[in-house]
């Protein structure tokens, strides 16, 4: 447990206007900040921050509190989320104290699986670029299909080989109790053999809000076409995936700053419209669309593009995607790619300034998409 003289450091240390401008847009009014309120509807501004109090409130809907509850209110976060989330921006470090309760025993989980899940994302990174099969077989297959190294780096993408258990052997070895490993996900227990769910595969580690690793989806190497093409973690205590966007970390800041989210269908969709300077991507996690997921986009932008892909199936996966998010209140658009094409083979074949162009110019509102879908003669 985070230690009261942390807790009390922290608080010291945030400040509350620079937490809340990563979300809101801020103009100085004397002493205190003005901006229109992220918890509710407004055209005209009511939210207040105040630097010298450390708080926030707002006039319209009466919402209020310093910075880690803006955190809990705004991005969902735990009160321990929120306190480690500060922590982490601030440089503080954490004292844990040794104060012992049901409530903490949750958390003490929690906390743990998210231990466990940064390890393994460390681990996945390393045999990437550190592991002789996997800068051969799993570097060179990111590089061929168009990933820099910056790009690599940035979404921690890494490696896991083929052996049944070579994650899951170190994280023992390094002393991660195995029950904890299984609960995580990472691990399945079959006749008392420890067995990797993730294997041959390019990883794709999935974050929370705060940053923090929850889950991960897995891209099979193996061309036969044997295995599943995408393996993602299973629910836990820290995951659910109709409650997450892959992407929604690193993109969060930049939706809000263009007032518009892009939404695509998979892992490489968002990666390669980062690279090619598109980074408000999200997509969901190996699901159709949840409401829980478009209540998640609303709290940045109300305004929604999607980008899927080409076919049949990524028409259908468009018409039902606009269906649910107009019933959710937001501004919907969609640009159509090539049959065949989709947002990672379009910007790999085409400049960033030509990829960039054609998502604006190519936006059509949903009464002209399903009108041309209809007179293309597809039926959903």
């Amino acid at each position: 447990m985070i230690s009261k003289d942390t807790i009390r450091n922290i608080i010291d240390a945030a400040r509350v206007e620079d937490i809340i401008s990563d979300f809101v847009t801020l103009k100085k009014r004397g002493a205190n900040f003005l901006g229109l309120c992220p918890f509710h509807n407004e055209k005209t501004p009511s939210f207040t921050v105040s630097p010298s109090k450390g708080i926030y409130k707002c006039f319209g809907c009466g919402k209020a509190g310093d910075s880690v509850r803006f955190l809990m209110e705004h991005d969902q976060m735990t009160y321990p989320e929120a306190l480690r989330f500060l922590a982490n921006r601030y440089n503080i470090e954490i004292e844990e104290s040794t104060d012992y309760t049901v409530d903490k025993e949750a958390e003490s989980l929690k906390e743990g699986l998210y231990l466990i899940n940064d390890y393994a994302a460390r681990f996945f990174e390393n045999n990437l670029w550190e592991n002789e099969k996997g800068r051969a077989v799993a570097l060179s297959y990111l590089m061929e299909r168009g990933f820099d190294e910056k790009t690599i780096r940035y979404f921690n993408i890494g490696f896991n080989p083929e052996d049944y258990d070579a994650f899951s052997k170190s994280a023992v070895e390094k002393g991660y109790k195995k029950e904890l490993l299984e609960k995580t996900g990472l691990t399945i227990i079959r006749d008392n053999r420890l067995i990797d769910r993730f294997r041959a595969r390019v990883i794709f580690p999935i974050r929370n809000l705060s940053g923090r690793v929850i889950g991960f989806g897995g891209r099979t190497l193996q061309p036969d076409g044997k295995m599943a093409k995408y393996v993602n973690s299973p629910e836990s205590e820290v995951y659910s995936k109709s409650h997450q966007l892959y992407g929604l970390f690193s993109a969060k800041k930049s939706i809000v700053k263009e007032d518009e989210v892009y939404l695509v269908e998979g892992y490489t969709d968002v990666v390669s419209l980062y690279q090619s300077g598109v980074e408000n991507a999200v997509a969901p996690l190996g699901t159709s669309l949840t409401e829980d997921q478009i209540k998640l986009i609303r709290r940045y932008t109300k305004n929604v593009v999607l980008l899927f892909d080409g076919d049949a199936a990524g028409t259908k996966a468009a018409l039902r995607a606009t269906d649910m998010l107009l019933e959710e209140g937001l501004n919907v658009k969609i640009v159509a790619f090539p049959d065949g094409q989709d947002p990672d083979t379009y910007s790999k074949s085409h400049s960033d300034d030509a990829l960039q162009k054609f998502l604006k110019n190519n936006q059509q509102d949903f009464i002209t998409y399903r009108l041309a879908v209809h007179e293309d003669g597809w039926q959903s």
